[in-house]
């Protein structure tokens, strides 16, 4: 005969978590080593009790998702989240503390139980409506287009004008610096300015410095 699978409830629902044991207790592999309703409580029973999967909720006192992070770190068991929220972040936000699973309130008492028996074999357990909403999210992150870097349209020659300006050299200046006409210059500034969408060469300036700033906290 093998082992049951001990496992820990904390909700602060006091009717719930009750009704959650004498679910899994119909079950014959199934052992409830402890209850609790706080995040405490849920830390304190993962060291001493050492249950092999911690079914927690999140939305409790001291905060589920601290507990769950806790839990993790410390290899004290693995974590099943049973809550009513049903959002992405909050989904991503526990699998990125620690949680082995993540399951709705709403599911029945076989599910609950199917979640428990994989995550203790060492699998994740997502609600399917989740993992269809993650992957969803996940897909439409991929397809975004990066965004753009406006002054990556200009060419070579756009780049020294403008790198100029910045500066605060004037057309003829400029002209004089890279042995061009003034008119030539002024055609390049009024290209500048169209690329980078602003309405005068000071803005462009300030574009331009904003760029040089943060590439010199980079290096």
């Amino acid at each position: 005969m093998f082992p049951k699978i001990r496992v820990g409830i904390v909700d602060d629902h006091p009717l719930f978590r009750e009704g959650l044991a004498h679910t899994l207790e119909r079950y014959g592999d199934f052992e409830i080593v402890g209850t609790g309703g706080s995040a405490d409580e849920a830390v304190r029973m993962a060291q001493s009790l050492r249950p092999d999967v911690m079914v927690c909720d999140i939305c409790m006192p001291g905060g589920g998702l601290a507990a769950v992070e806790e839990i993790a770190a410390t290899g004290s068991g693995k974590v099943l989240v049973l809550s009513m929220k049903d959002d992405t972040e909050t989904v991503s936000a526990a699998l990125g503390k620690g949680a082995f699973g993540y399951l709705l309130k709403g599911s029945g008492g076989v599910e609950l139980a199917s979640a428990i028996r994989a995550i203790h074999q060492g699998d994740r357990y997502l609600t399917p409506s989740l993992a269809v909403q993650l992957l969803s999210r996940s897909a439409i992150r991929t397809a975004e287009p990066p965004v753009r870097d406006p002054l990556a349209g200009l060419t070579q020659r756009e780049s020294q004008v403008l790198s100029i300006m910045v500066e605060g050299r004037s057309n003829k200046e400029i002209g004089n610096k890279l042995a061009l006409s003034e008119k030539t210059i002024k055609h390049h500034v009024t290209r500048i300015l169209q690329k980078l969408s602003v309405r005068n060469r000071v803005e462009a300036v300030l574009m331009a410095s904003r760029r040089r700033q943060n590439e010199n906290r980079v290096n």
